[in-house]
């Protein structure tokens, strides 16, 4: 059963989009909680409730007796911030998007490389029936997201999957626009011929150079891609 969204959790989801879209700005503030109360038609306790959860997460600076401040929530943000943000996927920036595919470089060919160490039949066996994979960007993505996820849950490392979980809307969306592009299936789909080469011999080190240059040529791919469309 779906948990009912608390007034609290609405305040705090609209509090955070005005901040993504600088309705309030780094360093200005809020306005104080009779009136956010008034906004949001709630007492005072349930206004109190989100910005004290919003402080927990970095977004506000809360002062005895004067209005929150924002903050800069690269700074001050954590693993919640990021969830928010994909959560907002609608507010983010394309440097956004460089900086997780980025992220993605450093993180993905070491939890690959710690799949085949410790499950190689495993690996192999999620890659076994790539002639089944469809040429077009849906059939991709859902196979790009699915793969990830398994081979995250094969390193043995449950926090990998934590994190990729983060971003499985935000994925799927931004991976279907990815894959739009035949070039961009094209190099995946040999980049998953290249791995499963790797896992039949079992060698985890080429598997993870394998997923860095094939991930380094799609961050190529996605930067050349918008420069195009601008």
């Amino acid at each position: 059963m779906r948990r009912r969204e608390r007034s609290s959790d609405k305040i705090e989801q609209t509090l955070v989009k005005a901040i993504l879209s600088s309705h309030y700005p780094v360093g200005s503030t809020l306005p104080p909680e009779r009136e956010l109360a008034k906004t949001f038609e709630v007492g005072r306790p349930t206004v109190r409730e989100a910005i004290q959860r919003l402080e927990k997460d970095g977004w506000l600076t809360c002062r005895k007796g004067h209005s929150p401040i924002i903050n800069d929530y690269w700074s001050k943000g954590n693993l919640t911030t990021l969830v928010h943000l994909l959560h907002h996927h609608e507010t983010i920036t394309e440097d956004f998007i460089v900086y997780l595919l980025e992220l993605r470089i450093s993180l993905t060919p070491t939890y690959i490389r710690d799949a085949v160490a410790a499950s190689q039949a495993k690996v192999v066996a999620e890659l076994a029936h790539l002639e089944r994979l469809e040429n077009e960007a849906e059939s991709y993505a859902t196979f790009d997201w699915q793969l990830q996820r398994s081979l995250a849950a094969l390193s043995h490392n449950p926090i990998y999957l934590l994190i990729l979980n983060s971003f499985h809307t935000f994925y799927h969306e931004m991976a279907v626009n990815y894959f739009a592009i035949e070039e961009h299936r094209n190099l995946s789909f040999q980049f998953y011929n290249d791995l499963l080469a790797m896992a039949l011999l079992g060698d985890a080190a080429e598997a993870e150079m394998v997923a860095k240059n094939a991930m380094e040529k799609s961050l190529t791919l996605w930067k050349t891609r918008k420069k195009v469309e601008e």
